[in-house]
C-alpha cells in the first residue's frame, strides 16, 4: 500500500498527478499554515507571451490561518479564469472537450479554497483515468507533531511504502519509517517527455490543463507512470 502526502493546490502540473498515479491512498493534507504566494490558489497557464498566472483571490486573516480554513475573496473569479483559459487555449485540439467537464467544477460556487482544490483535483483524475483514493487528512484525526503526523497518517492507512516530494528531505526521519514498517521512496521530477504546446518556447512549469487541452486522451502517455 502506497500512500502520498501533500498540501492540495489549484489545478498542479503534471508532476502533482505524477505522484497521485504511483499512489494507492493519496491525502490531501491542509491542517498546515496557508502561506501566500505559493501553489495554493494559483497556478500558471501558457500563453504566446510565455507563463501567466491564475490566481484565485483569498481572504488571509492571521498568519496562522490553516489552507482548509482559507475562503475566497471574490466570488466572480472563476468567471476571468474561464476566460483566460478560452483565450489562450481556444484553439487547443481538445480544448472544447475538456472544457465541458471542466465548467461545471468553476461553475460550482464553492468559497472553500480547499474544497474547490479538491473538486478540480479529482475532475483532473477523472480524465487521466487515475483511480488513486483521495482523503482528506482531517478524516484521519492526525496526531503530533509535523512528523509524526506523516506517521499516523501511514500507520492508519496501513501504508508499508511512503512516497515523498523532495522537500521533505530536509525533515523527515527514513529510519522512524523503517522502524514502523514503512520503506520512504522520493519522487523523481526529471524526464518529462515534450508535448504539442500552442507556442514556443516549451514550458513544462504550467497547469496539466495545458497538457489536457492539448493532447486530449494522450495526455497520460506524457506523465512518467
Amino acid at each position: 500500500m502506497t500512500v502520498s502526502i501533500l498540501q492540495s493546490n489549484y489545478i498542479p502540473w503534471k508532476g502533482y498527478f505524477d505522484l497521485i498515479a504511483r499512489s494507492d491512498v493519496f491525502v490531501i493534507y491542509d491542517e498546515v499554515q496557508y502561506t501566500k504566494n505559493d501553489w495554493r490558489n494559483r497556478n500558471k497557464i501558457k500563453t504566446s507571451n510565455g507563463p501567466q498566472w491564475l490566481t484565485i483571490p483569498v481572504k488571509q486573516s492571521s498568519l496562522d490561518q490553516k489552507i482548509y480554513e482559507t475562503e475566497v475573496l471574490k466570488t466572480n473569479w472563476y468567471k476571468k479564469h474561464i476566460n483566460a483559459l478560452q483565450t489562450n487555449y481556444g484553439k487547443a485540439p481538445y480544448f472544447k472537450q475538456y472544457m465541458e467537464v471542466l465548467k461545471p467544477v468553476y461553475e460550482r460556487g464553492e468559497t472553500n479554497l480547499s474544497t474547490i482544490n479538491k473538486h478540480f483535483i479529482e475532475a483532473i483524475c477523472g480524465i487521466l483515468n487515475i483511480n488513486t483514493r483521495i482523503v482528506d487528512s482531517r478524516e484521519l484525526d492526525l496526531q503530533g507533531g509535523r512528523q509524526e503526523r506523516l506517521e499516523d497518517a501511514c500507520t492508519k492507512l496501513k501504508a508499508d511504502r511512503y512516497l515523498s516530494g523532495s522537500a521533505a528531505k530536509s525533515y523527515l526521519d527514513e529510519q522512524r519509517f523503517a522502524e514502523l514498517g514503512i520503506a520512504v521512496d522520493w519522487m523523481n521530477y526529471d524526464g518529462y517527455k515534450v508535448y504539442n504546446q500552442l507556442s514556443l518556447p516549451f514550458v513544462h512549469e504550467v497547469t496539466i490543463l495545458d497538457l489536457i487541452f492539448n493532447e486530449g486522451e494522450k495526455a497520460r502517455e506524457f506523465l512518467n507512470y
